[in-house]
């Protein structure tokens, strides 16, 4: 299982190099990790929505839920940024559970702080819960033993793929926060694939495969701290890891025959800029293509509308009689559609 994922893995490094900008995938890649990883913890939001917020962020129908996911976006962009001059630990750990729960729901629980009282998962009272993770003393030692894991000398003795599996167990375990630890653990995998060189971009992403697999996901981890059974762990990870690689290859794929069909296409140079706009959010409105790209309303129109004629750009319903959302459909399938397995 090792040796299959590690391909996997080798290939979607592979073909990360022959994408014009990398980052243009990474940013649809983050946002869709972002909805399926908040929807574990009972979110009820689409990328559709999350795009449409990032587009019009003052719209008063903004739900809570929306505003979730789009927290776990700036806490994983801001471990990735962070990233680059401190490695990954507690206090970069903490950094992002702030960020990830600044003024949602669970915002008064401590953001950014381990916890210094019991937490449970299920059940009303810790004698019927799932799971107690350990008391607050042990937990601080845990948490300083699973920091001395992540900076120990010659890390490579363990695979990549084996030490984020291993780590993202100790960490639900452990469940240091109030709240918000599921995402913060599954952000973690990506972080640390990164970081120990097992991948070149963030475009690895577990969280499709945990919710749809999320009784065994669960069952799982219970069944390593209640009997030690890590070899049926690591099994269902590294499967999980060569699902979501081939993933990420199909849809890279996909994202790259449609920028080459669209860079043919016989536009104006306004709506070229409009094209480039559409890779890094697929909603447009013709006001923000003129804040975007610089231009008067006049030439903004014109390009959304001649995309729109050749079957680019869609109307985003609700049809508006000003201020009308259009959506490049072929482009937000590619980023969030259902991909046949390989």
């Amino acid at each position: 299982m090792l040796s299959l994922a590690d391909r996997a893995i080798g290939k979607l490094n592979g073909i990360c190099y022959r994408l014009p900008n990398s980052q243009l995938l990474s940013g649809a890649y983050t946002r869709r990790e972002a909805e399926l990883s908040s929807r574990i913890e009972g979110t009820q939001s689409t990328v559709s929505d999350l795009y449409l917020f990032e587009l019009e962020p003052e719209t008063p129908s903004i739900t809570a839920d929306v505003r979730e996911v789009s927290n776990y976006v700036r806490a994983l962009e801001y471990g990735l940024s962070r990233k680059r001059d401190l490695p990954l630990s507690l206090r970069l750990i903490r950094e992002i559970h702030e960020r990830l729960m600044l003024g949602v729901r669970g915002s008064h629980k401590t953001p950014g702080e381990f916890r210094t009282s019991q937490n449970w998962i299920g059940g009303r009272l810790p004698s019927d819960a799932r799971f107690v993770p350990p008391p607050v003393d042990e937990m601080n030692d845990a948490l300083d033993k699973l920091e001395k894991f992540l900076h120990r000398p010659n890390p490579e003795k363990i695979p990549a793929l084996i030490e984020c599996a291993l780590v993202h167990y100790q960490f639900e375990a452990i469940h240091p926060f109030l709240d918000g630890n599921g995402r913060v653990g599954r952000l973690l995998v990506t972080l640390l694939a990164i970081e120990r060189n097992c991948l070149s971009h963030p475009l690895l992403y577990l969280s499709a495969y945990f919710e749809s697999n999320r009784e065994e996901y669960y069952d799982r981890l219970m069944e390593v701290s209640q009997t030690g059974e890590w070899t049926s762990w690591l099994v269902f990870f590294l499967n999980g890891v060569g699902q979501q690689a081939y993933d990420a290859i199909l849809r890279a794929g996909r994202v790259l025959d449609i920028q080459g069909r669209y860079i043919a296409l016989d536009v104006t140079p306004t709506a070229r800029r409009v094209v480039d706009m559409l890779f890094v959010n697929p909603f447009v409105t013709i006001k923000r293509v003129a804040e975007k790209v610089g231009v008067t309303h006049g030439p903004a129109a014109t390009a959304v509308r001649q995309l729109e004629e050749i079957g680019i750009l869609h109307p985003f319903p609700p049809i508006r009689e000003r201020g009308q959302v259009y959506v490049a459909r072929e482009l937000l399938d590619a980023f969030t559609s259902p991909m046949k397995s390989v």
